[in-house]
């Protein structure tokens, strides 16, 4: 049996302190600007899922203040009634971060509904301005779950500067905007994928490891460094022998904690940092108002 070494990234714990900040901070900002910070989260059709996540966002903006001006389609709604509904919320001063839960219905353009969102309301910090912000390393709303990945870093006190970091996945939502935040922070960035040949070679080589790809336990103890420092970005649904159903993530978590000396567990990880970072940039977008009415 393999003793477990590695220590636990404790990402609800995390989440819980980015909460508090905020609270503190719309409590002070909220007489000066006049009304609370505002979300407007969008959501379309019925995915059990998705209206399991979009609860779990209300519940969160409700513990620190933020009001929620969340609205239900039915899975027909039009893309025309959608891209109004966004240019209606942009232009409403009580909003300050406009979210669109996905997937949606095949139907609808997510990537020309996300397009229509003003870039200063991006909750999600995935507009292409926002991107472009990042590649060059301008301030902006950034991409909640890498910007969470950063942030559980930083707590733990795990300098990127001069490491080796690999990222397994490319997607527009993790893997890339995870690669550039990692390189501006001073690291030496890999990007793997499903088409990476002799894919374990490239993520032994990491002292940062972070697997976002969607494939249940796909990192095995051998694909990763002694010492390294795992972050597992992945959320997989999977039903045991018995027919009960759990969450995991992309890495085979009980042999890596055997071989890394940091990992985030699934649940109770990253994901757990997702909604937090998306209310922080609900609240940078709040925040902006008294220098802009200043």
């Amino acid at each position: 049996m393999q003793t477990k070494t590695a220590k636990l990234i404790d990402g609800k714990a995390i989440s819980a302190k980015i909460q508090q900040e905020l609270l503190e901070r719309i409590t002070k900002l909220q007489p000066k600007i006049g009304r609370p910070p505002g979300l407007a989260v969008l959501m379309v059709g019925d995915n059990p899922a998705s209206a399991a996540y979009v609860r779990n966002k209300e519940k969160a903006c409700a513990k620190v203040g933020i009001a929620s001006f969340g609205k239900h389609f039915p899975t027909e709604t039009t893309q025309n009634e959608l891209e109004e509904v966004i240019e209606q919320l942009n232009k409403d001063e009580r909003v300050d971060g406009i979210l669109v839960q996905l997937p949606l219905p095949n139907h609808l353009d997510a990537v020309e509904l996300l397009h229509q969102i003003h870039p200063d309301k991006d909750a999600d910090g995935l507009h292409p301005v926002n991107l472009g912000r990042l590649v060059r390393g301008e301030s902006g709303l950034r991409s909640c779950t890498p910007a969470g990945v950063m942030r559980l870093l930083q707590e733990y006190n795990i300098s990127v500067k001069g490491k080796q970091a690999v990222v397994l996945g490319r997607s527009i939502l993790v893997g890339k905007p995870q690669a550039l935040m990692l390189l501006e922070a001073d690291a030496t960035v890999t990007i793997a994928h499903s088409r990476t040949s002799d894919l374990a070679a490239v993520t032994k080589n990491a002292d940062i490891l972070v697997a976002a790809v969607g494939k249940p336990g796909m990192i095995k103890a051998d694909m990763v460094k002694p010492g390294a420092v795992v972050v597992d970005v992945g959320i997989n649904r999977v039903t045991d022998a018995d027919g009960k159903s759990r969450l995991v993530g992309d890495v085979d978590f009980e042999p890596c904690c055997a071989v890394a000396s940091y990992i985030t567990p699934v649940p109770g990880g990253v994901g757990q940092m997702t909604v937090a970072l998306l209310l922080q940039n609900t609240v940078d977008s709040y925040s902006k108002k008294l220098t802009a009415n200043g």
